[in-house]
C-alpha cells in the first residue's frame, strides 16, 4: 500500500490535483454542514435542512449532459474557470438575513452540485492523460480519502465558524477554497489539443451511446449499480442525522460536526487501503465488502447509543468509499479513450443520481417516519447490493468488449500490471 501511495504522490500533477481537491472539497464540506444548521436554525425544520443535501445532490441527475461540455473544450481551462465562477457564486449567501431568504442557499447549493458534475467529468478524462494506468487504483483512492478526510475537520470548522462568526463567514470560506483551487488547477501540466471539431450531434443521442456502453458491459454494470446503491443507501441515512440527535442521542444540531468527523476518519482508512485491496482482490469483492461494512454501521445506529453510533459512524466511511473507488477505477480500466467522457459522465450519474432522489425520499420519510425506519433500510439496501454483487459474481462474463466501432477493446497492459503487483 505505501509504495504505490509513494508513487502517485512524487507525481507532480497528481500532487497539484489532490491539493485542487483537498482545499475546494474543505470548503465545500464545511459550507454543507454549516448550511444545514444554518437552516436549522432560521426555520426550524428538520426536513427543510435535509434539503440542503439534495440540492447539492440534484444536478447529478443531468449528469451526461452537464458532463458534455468537459469533451468540448480543454479540461485543464474547464475547471480553473469552473472554479472561478463557483467563488463568485458562493459571495451569494452573504445576503442570507432570515427564514425568508433559506432559498438562496438552496439556489446557491444547486448551482455549486452542478459545478461539481462538470469538474468530475473533467477531471476523469485529464486524469487519464496525466495519471500512468498502473497507479490509478492507488490514486483514486487518494483523491476519495482526500474528500472524506475533510470530514474529519471541516465539519467541526463550519460548525464552529457557524456559531461563533456565523453563516456568512462559512461561505466566504468556501469561496476562498474555489479560488485556491483554480490556482493548484493552474499549475498543472498537461498538453491538451484544442478538441476536434465534430458535427452536432443531439445531447439524447451522445448520453443514449454511453449508457448503453455501461449497461452493455458484464463488468461495469454491476460495479456502477452497486455504487449507486451504496450511494443511496448513504443519503437514506444522512437525512436521519438530525432526527437522530434530536430523538435518540438528545444532542444539539451543532453534534451533527462530531457525527460527520468520525465518518471522515473511516474514509480515511477506507480510501488509502483501496488501491492496495484492489491489487489482491477483485473489484467485485471489494464493493461487496464495503457494502457489508457500511451496513453494519447503519445498523449501529439504531442503538442510540453515543459510543456505538460513533462506532457505527467509522465503519460506514470504512465501508462506502469501496464501492466508489471499484467503479471508477473499472470505468478507466475497461472503457476506451473515445468515449471516456461520457462513459464516466453517465457512471457518474448512475452512481450519483440515486444520492439526489435518496435525499429527496429521506426528507420526506423523515418528516413521518421514526429516525429508525431509515436506518434499517439504509443497512437492508446495502446488504442486499451485497448479496447481488456475490450472487452474481460466477456469471459468465463476455470478453473483448466491443467498441462503438466493432474492434475489440484494447489489451491495458497497466492493468496486468496492477494485478502482478
Amino acid at each position: 500500500m505505501t509504495l504505490g501511495l509513494f508513487a502517485v504522490l512524487r507525481e507532480r500533477n497528481a500532487r497539484l490535483y489532490l491539493a485542487g481537491v483537498i482545499v475546494s472539497g474543505f470548503g465545500d464540506a464545511a459550507m454543507l454542514l454549516a448550511a444545514g444548521v444554518w437552516v436549522k436554525e432560521l426555520t426550524g425544520s428538520d426536513s427543510l435542512a435535509a434539503l440542503v443535501g439534495f440540492c447539492a445532490w440534484a444536478p447529478a441527475l443531468a449528469g451526461p449532459y452537464i458532463g458534455t461540455l468537459a469533451d468540448r473544450v480543454r479540461r485543464r481551462t474547464l475547471l480553473i474557470a469552473t472554479s472561478l465562477i463557483l467563488a463568485v457564486v458562493m459571495t451569494a449567501p452573504l445576503a442570507v438575513r432570515s427564514a425568508r431568504d433559506v432559498w438562496l442557499l438552496f439556489t446557491v447549493l444547486t448551482v455549486v452540485g452542478a459545478g461539481s458534475v462538470l469538474t468530475n467529468a473533467a477531471e476523469t478524462a485529464l486524469i487519464a492523460k496525466t495519471v500512468p494506468g498502473v497507479l490509478r487504483g492507488d490514486f483514486n483512492g487518494l483523491v476519495r480519502t482526500a474528500i472524506e478526510s475533510n470530514k474529519l475537520i471541516a465539519p467541526l470548522v463550519g460548525a464552529g465558524l457557524l456559531t461563533v462568526l456565523g453563516g456568512h463567514t462559512v461561505a466566504l470560506l468556501d469561496a476562498l477554497s474555489f479560488l485556491l483551487a483554480a490556482a493548484a488547477f493552474g499549475l498543472i501540466r498537461v498538453r491538451e489539443p484544442v478538441p476536434a471539431h465534430r458535427p452536432r450531434r443531439n445531447l439524447t443521442a451522445e448520453t443514449g451511446e454511453g449508457i448503453r456502453y455501461v449497461w452493455a458491459h458484464p463488468v461495469l454494470r454491476p460495479l456502477v449499480v452497486a455504487g449507486g446503491c451504496a450511494m443511496a443507501a448513504s443519503s437514506l441515512g444522512s437525512t436521519a442525522t438530525y432526527a437522530l440527535l434530536d430523538t435518540g442521542l438528545h444532542r444539539p444540531a451543532a453534534f451533527a460536526g462530531v457525527l460527520n468527523s468520525t465518518q471522515g476518519l473511516g474514509s480515511v482508512v477506507g480510501g488509502l487501503a483501496a488501491g492496495a485491496l484492489l491489487r489482491r482482490v477483485p473489484a467485485r469483492a471489494l464493493s461487496a465488502i464495503g457494502l457489508v461494512l457500511f451496513a453494519a454501521g447503519s445498523l449501529a445506529r439504531l442503538t442510540g447509543l453515543v459510543p456505538v453510533v460513533l462506532g457505527g459512524g467509522l465503519l460506514i466511511g470504512l465501508g462506502l468509499p469501496w464501492p466508489l473507488i471499484s467503479a471508477l477505477t473499472t470505468v478507466q480500466r475497461e472503457t476506451p479513450d473515445g468515449l471516456l467522457g461520457r462513459v464516466a459522465a453517465t457512471a457518474n450519474t448512475l452512481i450519483f443520481a440515486p444520492t439526489a432522489l435518496a435525499l429527496l425520499a429521506g426528507t420526506a420519510m423523515v418528516a413521518v417516519l421514526d429516525y429508525r425506519v431509515q436506518l434499517l433500510a439504509a443497512g437492508t439496501l446495502a446488504l442486499a447490493t451485497a448479496l447481488l454483487l456475490t450472487v452474481t459474481a460466477r456469471a459468465p462474463r463476455r470478453r473483448g468488449a466491443a467498441e462503438p466501432s466493432g474492434e475489440p477493446r484494447r489489451h491495458d497492459a497497466d492493468a496486468d500490471a496492477v494485478r502482478k503487483s
